[in-house]
């Protein structure tokens, strides 16, 4: 099942999102660059990766190697802490663009607000000129708060079309995404499946539905994001798990199994408080 068949994310600045992901991040070197091609052939055309990962050279070149019209692949990267600042993010994006070896990047993010530094609202101006310019379709952040979203809503008066976070039945958000909701900002859930994917994927609730509905785990997991109205960003490098993370259209979970996962809630599985988390 290529993504392409479930219907595309509309984004608030009018360009819209593939509703599911192919994260990047670990895929280095030429495994790398065939692991993210093997992800294409699977039927990907969201492609997540940043600065820090190390990787954006991987990307872009599997990009080019897939053979698959670029028009067709959204492709994001992220703006790292040593960047922020107005003309510090303008480096930073060209570094990227560079490593990419792209004209455009489709979605651009601030990695973290970093808010220590004081200085992500500059770095959000300067997003805001890029995309003015045409070097990227959309801009967003990744692990904002809603204060630090107000604060750039209030200050520049471009709200971002995205916020990426650490989403999953042990962290679900559901005020963060209500705030998304309430601003029209589209959320995408880093780490899905959770920091321990296998305990995830033995707990009861999760197990009991998966049987069900004759399906995996990983795919109950991944299509409880799909009709939260999150964009789920896993990441595989096996080719037989990238297709079946993308071949969660054959069944629908009702409401009451949403809501026994989201009950699995307990606290985030990363140690990264967006408030108080530091990194260049």
């Amino acid at each position: 099942m290529a993504a392409s068949s479930i219907p595309a994310v509309p984004l608030n600045d009018g360009q819209s999102l593939p509703p599911i992901g192919l994260g990047t991040f670990g895929m280095r070197g030429p495994s790398g660059v065939a692991s993210v091609v093997s992800g294409l052939e699977a039927g990907y055309r969201l492609l997540d990766t940043a600065l820090r990962y190390g990787n954006e050279k991987e990307v872009g070149e599997a990009v080019r190697e897939s053979g698959i019209d670029r028009g067709e692949i959204s492709v994001t990267t992220k703006l790292r802490g040593r960047n922020h600042g107005f003309y510090e993010t303008l480096e930073g994006f060209d570094e990227s663009l560079a490593n990419l070896g792209l004209d455009y990047v489709d979605l651009y993010l601030i990695h973290w607000p970093l808010p220590r530094l004081g200085k992500f609202v500059d770095s959000w101006r300067a997003m805001i000129w890029l995309r003015d310019q045409g070097a990227i379709r959309s801009i967003g952040v990744s692990n904002f708060t809603p204060a630090h979203i107000g604060q750039l809503i209030v200050e520049t008066g471009v709200t971002p079309a995205v916020n990426q976070v650490e989403l999953h039945p042990y962290f679900p958000q559901s005020a963060q995404r209500a705030f998304h909701a309430e601003h029209g900002i589209v959320t995408e859930s880093w780490s899905p499946l959770g920091r321990k994917r296998r305990r995830l994927a033995s707990e009861p609730i999760i197990v009991g539905i998966a049987a069900a509905h004759a399906v995996t785990t990983t795919q109950v997991v991944l299509r409880w994001h799909l009709q939260l109205g999150a964009v789920a960003i896993p990441k595989s490098a096996n080719p037989a798990r990238q297709a079946a993370n993308l071949d969660i259209l054959g069944f629908e979970l009702t409401d009451a199994e949403i809501e026994a996962i989201s009950f699995l809630e307990t606290r985030r599985t990363w140690w990264a408080d967006p408030d108080r988390h530091y990194e260049l």
